[in-house]
């Protein structure tokens, strides 16, 4: 089944139900109810990670380059951290991050010097043109963002967004995996 087609029946707009009544049918006993939101949850995952994309394709930017931007600019003034401190607030390698600061680096988006405090760490630092394309950047994703979920009412949104926060949090517990990625992409 290709991702660009619908889930499971052609002419359902929302085939979830479908879905779940068709394992009930061939699977008697096998638990279907996670269906109803695991399926959606996947789909939306998709569609949002897709749309973002293609915002960031016409701002010029990749997702891992907004990723490391976006946590110096969160950072505050003034505008650097460790590299260590990046891979912590990434969650992801230091490996990861020295690729994605060397690329970052090369495109005139930060810096590197050595840090101050400890031997062979290295501050990264936003460059003026760092700062202005990830300004730029988040605005452009955030409010594409926040149009595409309009149709939720703002008390709709705020339920959703505590419901998500509980399962997230149970999930990953659960799990022992507390690290985020985008979906469908192997951790840097």
């Amino acid at each position: 089944m290709s991702n660009d087609q619908p889930l499971d029946n052609p002419s359902s707009a929302y085939p979830v139900q479908e879905i779940a009544a068709a394992w009930q049918r061939e699977r008697p006993g096998t638990p279907v109810s996670s269906i109803r939101i695991v399926t959606p949850l996947w789909r939306l995952a998709k569609l949002f990670g897709d749309d973002r994309r293609r915002v960031l394709a016409q701002a010029g930017v990749d997702t891992a380059t907004l990723d490391l931007l976006s946590v110096l600019r969160r950072a505050g003034e003034p505008y650097a951290l460790t590299t260590r401190e990046l891979a912590a607030r990434s969650l992801i390698t230091a490996g990861a991050i020295s690729q994605r600061v060397s690329r970052a680096e090369r495109e005139g988006l930060v810096t590197r010097r050595p840090g101050e405090s400890r031997r062979r760490s290295v501050v990264v630092e936003l460059t003026p043109l760092g700062h202005e394309v990830v300004e730029s950047t988040v605005d452009q994703v955030l409010t594409r963002e926040a149009d595409l979920l309009t149709g939720l009412t703002p008390e709709q949104q705020n339920q959703l967004a505590e419901l998500l926060r509980v399962l997230l949090q149970d999930v990953q517990r659960r799990l022992g995996d507390t690290r985020l990625s985008q979906v469908g992409e192997k951790d840097d």
